[in-house]
């Protein structure tokens, strides 16, 4: 029980790593966009480039 458990730990962490940079861009895009306004050509650019 208490090894799956650290299994399952382990888990959520490499999945943190990996999913962190798209949650900050993603933040960061979403923030510019309500202090600048909304620019879709910029917003549309962003979100290509977090996905390719």
């Amino acid at each position: 029980m208490l090894a799956r458990q650290a299994e399952i730990a382990a888990n959520m962490r490499k999945k943190s790593r990996y999913y962190k940079k798209p949650i900050i861009i993603v933040t960061a895009v979403i923030g510019l966009q309500l202090v600048f306004g909304f620019d879709p050509k910029f917003c549309i650019i962003n979100f290509i480039w977090l996905f390719v």
